[in-house]
């Protein structure tokens, strides 16, 4: 599973690529046993500047404010928990698996 809702918070399992070339959504990567968004960010990981990085595009994708885009679990972890203040929408999930 990629993603739930709970009430009006949505929680989006990822798996990010710090000092990458770009900032991109790769679409599902399959991982052993579930799939995850894939996301790879030109910001190192280091001092949270990858994961400020996947909050701001994450938020640009979706078109919501930053604030509204945090890292639950996985600071220090290639995979990721982003929690974001609003309920998606299968319509909000195709938008950020486009190519």
């Amino acid at each position: 599973m990629t993603w739930f809702v709970t009430g009006e918070t949505s929680k989006l399992y990822i798996k990010v690529s710090p000092n990458s070339r770009h900032n991109k959504i790769d679409g599902l990567v399959t991982m052993e046993a579930s799939k995850r968004l894939g996301l790879r960010v030109q910001a190192p990981p280091d001092r949270g500047r990858a994961n400020k990085a996947v909050c701001a595009l994450l938020a640009k994708s979706l078109g919501i404010p930053k604030s509204s885009v945090r890292i639950l679990a996985g600071e220090k972890s290639s995979l990721k928990t982003v929690g974001i203040d609003f309920p998606l929408t299968e319509t909000d999930l195709t938008t950020l698996l486009a190519p």
